[in-house]
């Protein structure tokens, strides 16, 4: 027998006038009567304590299929492009004048991936080889489950090709603004702005639709919404961006470098859109993708143009839809600033926003927290397509997971009462490794030699307690009590670099044998069923448990600059061999306890073997003791913890 998810209480009404007591239908909804009825023959959307329930068959749903033209020409033929979305939703729309709301993920991958070469990343070396990129299959990561739980509760559910993919026309351009208008156009044609067509070219509109949109979906399908709501386009409602990008700058670029995202070296704007570019007649295409290599800039990674218009952050203001936004802390794909910096330029613009940071890595917690991600995703539409006030923007702010399963909430991220302490990097008593004080103490400059290619930044923080001539170490000593780091750590280096690589990478490693979360997943076997099924769907998954391994370190986080990079991402300016500059560059934000009897560790080099390019082994950094820092966010009582 198929388990259903535990409910609660009782007093069920039809969102008739009993409802509209305490909340509005949506805009341009009907207002249905009479009592709820089996899942077959209800017409009605039923409420009980302040959620929909499922009252709508699944099977009987009716489907259908239209192209929206948008208010752009991306591939430049003289024609605005088209999206395609597909569209499933109760038949009562169809037979009994319902009108729902629409729950939609946009996608470059429906119509599947390309494998193209990526970008060499080692620098003048003759056998620099392109990396094959590896299809994006999201369907193994990101199940969908959207159609059997959100459809027999009165949602219309909606798949969309974006610009250049499947069944759309116009060129895939990796996050600009002819991408963020393909996303709008659906947004707009569900309220009746925008025109749309059936297969066989029949003008077709949105009757059934309430107007009132919802967004979710993980990676560049969490993109696509953070795209659609920095237009403001009226009517899009509510987001639950997963994994999602902000700023396709701190995708491909981090601090003037060109890194890349994890598992992904070597990729770019351009190979990506080669990768999604699945529309008929792709060669259209060309000159398009073109111009991206033309002017991506992966020799000075200044950010410029072709950012800015990839970037959402500065366009929050302009948002309207409620984000609940979802990241994994062990994310080095789509990195955890495309979320904190969303998350941060939210609460500046007073956007009602929520936030979910989990153990995971490019991953939704769906299949390791069901109930609860369901239950929150649920009252997250119901809330702002419903209208229904059950109290989900009532609740804490922020869900963390701290370890496999155990979660806490906070009122807000950082946690209130975190502080920034400078903690500063010193000199140990035979030079290397050096410490990490709270008061600095002067002494002779330390010098690493770049590996370049050679070895790893894993490989390099191993052996913390010996010198290393290609790392410098610094480290506390055994803490006392737990130090909580959460928000932006940032590193602030007097240092010299003197040969061919401009780049500094620092890490901060917690060293100390213990189990912790890798952020991969493993089945447990136990089958969860959260939907009404139908054949070759059960509307059932398996629930996962977060995988653990035991070492004795763990990179915390990791951070970035590129040297001609010191002043601005914008400008590059030259490097003096020898002359020391001051530099300062963020680490990606983190959540994480230290715990007892561990040591926070801060490791400096030069090339990040998986993350950025890679020079000619051999440049030499020099860093001054003393003057050198890492700022920490550190949560109450941190600082006393590192006396």
């Amino acid at each position: 027998m198929r388990r259903r998810l535990p409910r609660s209480g009782a007093g069920v009404i039809t969102l008739t006038a009993a409802l509209l007591a305490t909340t509005a239908l949506p805009a341009g909804a009907a207002g249905p009567t009479g009592p709820a009825r089996a899942p077959e023959t209800a017409a009605q959307v039923t409420v009980k304590d302040g959620e929909t329930q499922p009252v709508f068959s699944r099977a009987d749903a009716v489907t259908q299929t239209v192209s929206i033209e948008t208010t752009v020409d991306s591939d430049h033929d003289g024609v605005r492009d088209r999206v395609q979305m597909r569209i499933m939703r109760p038949k009562e729309t169809a037979t009994a004048g319902l009108k729902v709301p629409t729950i939609l993920e946009a996608s470059p991958y429906w119509a599947g991936t390309h494998n193209i070469d990526n970008h060499p990343v080692d620098i003048g070396d003759a056998r620099a080889r392109s990396l094959t990129a590896s299809p994006r299959n999201l369907a193994d990561i990101f199940p969908g489950y959207y159609d059997n739980y959100f459809l027999p509760r009165g949602y219309a559910i909606a798949n969309l090709d974006s610009i250049g993919t499947g069944g759309s026309t116009g060129c895939p351009t990796s996050g600009d603004r002819d991408e963020q208008a393909g996303a709008k156009a659906a947004v707009d044609w569900l309220n009746g702005r925008a025109k749309g067509w059936a297969p066989d070219g029949t003008p077709v509109t949105a009757g059934w639709s309430t107007g009132n949109v919802g967004m979710i979906g993980q990676s560049y399908n969490g993109t696509l919404p953070n795209m659609a709501a920095a237009t403001g386009v009226d009517g899009l409602k509510a987001i639950v961006p997963i994994a999602g990008i902000s700023s396709w700058y701190d995708y491909y670029r981090a601090n003037g470098g060109v890194v890349a995202p994890g598992g992904y070296q070597g990729e770019d704007l351009d190979v990506l859109a080669k990768v999604v570019l699945t529309r008929e007649h792709p060669e259209v295409c060309s000159k398009v993708i073109d111009d991206i290599t033309a002017t991506q800039d992966r020799e000075t990674g200044d950010y410029g143009k072709v950012w800015k218009e990839r970037d959402y952050v500065g366009q929050a203001k302009n948002v309207r839809a409620a984000v609940m936004v979802v990241h994994g802390l062990n994310d080095w794909n789509v990195k955890v600033k495309n979320s904190v910096q969303w998350w941060n330029a939210l609460k500046t613009a007073g956007v009602p926003r929520k936030l979910w940071l989990h153990q995971g890595n490019h991953s939704t917690p769906f299949r390791w927290r069901v109930e609860e991600w369901l239950r929150q995703t649920h009252h997250w539409f119901d809330r702002y397509l419903y209208n229904l006030h059950n109290g989900i923007d009532k609740e804490p702010r922020v869900d963390i997971e701290r370890g496999p399963g155990q979660w806490e909430t906070a009122k807000d991220w950082p946690v209130p009462g975190t502080r920034t302490v400078p903690v500063s990097l010193n000199a140990g008593p035979t030079g290397q490794p050096g410490t990490l004080d709270l008061r600095a103490r002067s002494g002779e400059p330390q010098s690493l030699v770049d590996a370049g290619k050679t070895r790893t930044a894993e490989q390099l923080l191993e052996n913390e307690n010996q010198a290393d001539p290609n790392r410098l170490a610094y480290l506390t000593p055994p803490l006392k009590q737990p130090v909580r780091v959460n928000g932006i750590p940032q590193a602030a280096l007097r240092a010299s670099l003197d040969g061919r690589s401009p780049y500094l990478t620092a890490l901060l490693v917690d060293y100390g044998t213990d189990t912790r979360p890798t952020g991969t997943r493993v089945d447990t076997g136990v089958r969860v069923c959260y939907g009404l099924g139908v054949p070759g769907d059960d509307g059932c998954t398996t629930r996962q448990a977060l995988r653990t391994e035991t070492d004795p370190y763990k990179i915390i986080t990791r951070g970035w600059l590129d040297a001609r990079n010191r002043h601005s991402a914008s400008r590059s300016e030259p490097i003096e061999p020898g002359k020391a500059y001051d530099l300062r560059w963020d680490f990606e934000p983190t959540d994480y306890v230290v715990k007892p009897g561990h040591r926070l560790g801060v490791i400096v080099l030069s090339t990040d073997y998986d993350y950025t390019l890679r020079y000619p082994a051999g440049t030499k950094v020099t860093l001054e003791p003393g003057t050198s820092k890492v700022l920490l966010p550190l949560a109450k009582g941190g600082r006393e913890a590192l006396q």
